[in-house]
């Protein structure tokens, strides 16, 4: 992060701030790993605490992403640092897109963290003169966006990115413009109150103790420390299943917990028991679901998938009273 145009001190606790969140998702990740490999339980991620603990990542990744984006450029936008910046976040969410499509295309990163980070620091830029009240009901707005204007209009994939579709689509990491780019919103609404109250001046007069220096380098490197903790992670975890390799959940079982884990971040249970069913029971008859549990489906399979979501989910929607998620 850079500073303001006229002090350019870097803000330790801005750094260690970035650097708590890159701890955070790195556990995050360690335990979706485990899942991913069989050590936990599928969908455990997904639900209840830690999907609040994710969420609750993704969340101050994007805040500090509206407050840095305020000191850097709220004086001016600096468009050669601008940038400089954009095509490195935007290059490596292009890298993960690609590098996701061949490891798992049923479910690649498509508009994961670093998409929505790229994107929000472009569209932020016109918030940056905004007063905070104004910014910070243009986030409440785009909080509720998804409740009000969820649509089959969307559904196709050109308009996944927004976050309106009836369906979430299938991807690893989906942080689409609404709701999520509310929290950049609110992060440049917080750093302008915080620069009329003095707030960052007396930060840049802190030190803040040797034992948090660790935490700053990661927070001051985010970008490569986000690139490279996964695979590394993954790398660890891949060495040690050869040696102690975890126990085989039934496919059928595996699908409804994950299948579940996901609805329920919308929907309330008796709708998505029946619609996992539904989902379930069509590709069982099609004999697609070891190719789905085995979490490389073929682009036929994908696009078959889809069609039995989208079935399953109209007919669920007729079948199972209203109900509170």
């Amino acid at each position: 992060m850079q500073g303001t145009a006229n002090d350019k001190r870097r803000l330790e606790a801005i750094d260690f701030a970035r650097g708590a969140a890159l701890v955070a998702m790195a556990i995050y990740h360690f335990a979706w790993d485990l899942e991913f490999f069989g050590y936990a339980p599928p969908g455990m991620t997904a639900e209840g605490g830690w999907k609040l603990f994710a969420r609750g990542i993704a969340s101050s990744f994007l805040f500090l992403v509206g407050v840095s984006l305020y000191l850097a450029h709220a004086n001016g936008i600096r468009w050669a640092s601008f940038r400089r910046r954009f095509i490195m976040v935007a290059g490596a969410a292009a890298a993960i897109s690609l590098i996701t499509w061949f490891a798992v295309p049923g479910a690649f990163i498509f508009f994961g963290i670093l998409h929505q980070i790229a994107l929000a620091s472009l569209l932020g830029l016109a918030f940056l003169r905004w007063p905070a009240w104004a910014t910070v009901l243009a986030a409440l707005a785009v909080i509720a966006a998804p409740h009000f204007l969820r649509s089959t209009l969307f559904d196709h994939p050109a308009f996944w990115w927004l976050g309106l579709s009836s369906v979430n689509p299938r991807s690893n990491d989906y942080v689409p413009l609404f709701p999520w780019f509310a929290a950049v919103l609110l992060g440049i609404a917080a750093a302008g109150l915080a620069t009329r109250a003095g707030l960052f001046a007396r930060l840049r007069a802190l030190a803040l103790p040797r034992w948090t220096r660790p935490v700053q380098t990661a927070g001051r490197h985010s970008l490569l420390v986000y690139l490279v903790h996964q695979p590394v992670l993954i790398g660890l975890i891949w060495l040690f299943s050869l040696v102690f390799p975890a126990a085989q959940t039934p496919p059928d079982i595996a699908f409804t917990r994950a299948c579940t884990a996901q609805c329920e971040e919308m929907r309330g249970p008796l709708f998505c028991a029946a619609y996992c069913t539904c989902v379930l029971e069509g590709l069982d008859s099609e004999n697609r679901l070891d190719e789905i549990h085995g979490g490389s489906p073929s682009p036929e399979t994908s696009q078959r998938l889809q069609e039995i979501v989208q079935a399953c989910s109209f007919e669920t929607e007729f079948a199972v009273p209203e109900e509170e998620p």
